[in-house]
């Protein structure tokens, strides 16, 4: 079998190699062999490329290290401790080698530096302004709260959407199932009535006459489209043109930029607790932000280097609500700017949870409407010509 290997090769950085081994492990084993670290293995089978990837538990990670470090262990301890307990051999690698960083006396945060697929720049940030404090647990809390507050939020409207999304699929496999199942069989009973029927009735019937002639073709075309739709949904431009047409849409618009600066907010909030210049945190938080953000940010930057107060540079580039703009004056005069801004993402994420909550509670009434009445219509163009024959009987 044939496998392509991305790993970190010391003299050489970052390389793509092409193996011919039995087994992906044994991929690895040939990399590590080598004195490499594996970062990710593709098998290449019949043009296709399946990739394995291994997702770095960082929270779960920061966590054990902060408990360890709370219970009075170093640094070097806790990081043993760590590669000890991992079971998984990726992860184990990416342990390892930060140990033998820290054993060869490079700080904690240039370490995790060699390692952006498992450690974000904030992260590494917040470990490096904890190596100037002395207050690594500190810093480890900061993360571990902020990054729990982050997935809540997320979790949150992922979980409002599921039940109208599962509504929709629902209805829609119930539709699917009567129109290619059920009103073939009714258009069979009905051929011998003619024209004596309601048109809606009529294409319906004309429908299932089709279905029954040509249901091979239509399965294909309905599978071609199904690819087709699933692979323009994986692509970045369209998902980027949805996000295009839902900004301009001013109720859910409004609702993005509001929850966009929930992040930005939280975010940098946990940087200037950390002891990171603002300037420096606006640039690192700006990948954060929708594209149409980072103008926005850079000026208010630049505004800031030239001497305005945090508060008037975000609002004069609309990096801020009619609140929040409030709440950043009050930090700037009680010096809490960090704990202010913080206050600023939360009082923002509950506005946003209170809006997702009622939505949902509109949304789905909707939706069960709109989809009983799509299988009732179907239900009942279908039972018609029965109602008209009973009546002409009468």
């Amino acid at each position: 079998m044939h496998f392509e290997v991305k790993a970190v090769i010391s003299g050489q950085g970052t390389v793509y190699l092409q193996l011919e081994a039995n087994s992906e492990a044994e991929a690895r084993r040939q990399v590590m062999d080598q004195g490499g670290m594996v970062l990710s293995v593709r098998r290449k089978f019949s043009g296709f490329t399946f990739k394995s990837r291994t997702h770095f538990p960082l929270v779960h990670f920061s966590q054990e290290l902060l408990s360890l470090q709370t219970a009075g262990l170093s640094l070097v301890e806790c990081i043993e401790t760590l590669l000890e307990k991992e079971q998984d051999a990726s992860n184990r690698n990416i342990i390892q080698n930060i140990l033998n960083k820290l054993y060869e006396g490079v700080t904690f945060s240039n370490s995790l530096e060699d390692f952006p697929q498992a450690f974000p720049p904030l992260y590494i940030a917040t470990i490096r302004a904890s190596e100037r404090t002395g207050d690594l647990v500190e810093a480890l809390t900061r993360f571990i709260s902020y990054q729990t507050q982050m997935d809540f939020v997320r979790k949150k409207l992922v979980g409002a959407s599921i039940y109208p999304v599962l509504l929709l699929a629902v209805g829609f496999l119930v539709s699917i199932f009567l129109m290619v199942f059920v009103v073939p069989k009714f258009s069979a009973i009905y051929d011998d009535m003619g024209s004596d029927l309601p048109w809606l009735s009529l294409l319906l019937i004309k429908w299932g006459q089709f279905v029954h002639e040509r249901g091979w073709e239509l399965a294909v075309a309905a599978m071609g489209i199904t690819l087709a739709l699933g692979y323009i949904v994986t692509r970045a431009s369209f998902r980027a043109s949805v996000l295009s047409v839902l900004w301009r849409i001013p109720a859910i618009g409004e609702r993005m930029r509001v929850y966009q600066l929930a992040r930005f907010y939280k975010t940098l909030g946990m940087l200037l607790r950390g002891g990171i210049p603002i300037t420096q945190a606006l640039e690192m938080v700006s990948g954060l932000l929708q594209s149409h953000f980072l103008p926005k940010v850079k000026a208010a930057a630049r505004h800031i280097r030239e001497g305005k107060t945090i508060s008037s540079a975000m609002e004069m580039e609309g990096l801020t609500t009619a609140v929040g703009n409030r709440m950043l004056r009050v930090g700037e005069r009680t010096g809490l700017m960090g704990d202010m801004m913080e206050r600023i993402g939360n009082f923002h994420d509950e506005e946003i949870s209170r809006w997702v909550e009622w939505t949902t509670k509109l949304i789905e009434p909707l939706l069960m409407a709109f989809i009983g009445i799509v299988i009732g219509g179907i239900i009942v163009l279908m039972y018609m010509p029965i109602f008209e024959l009973a009546g002409s009987i009468n």
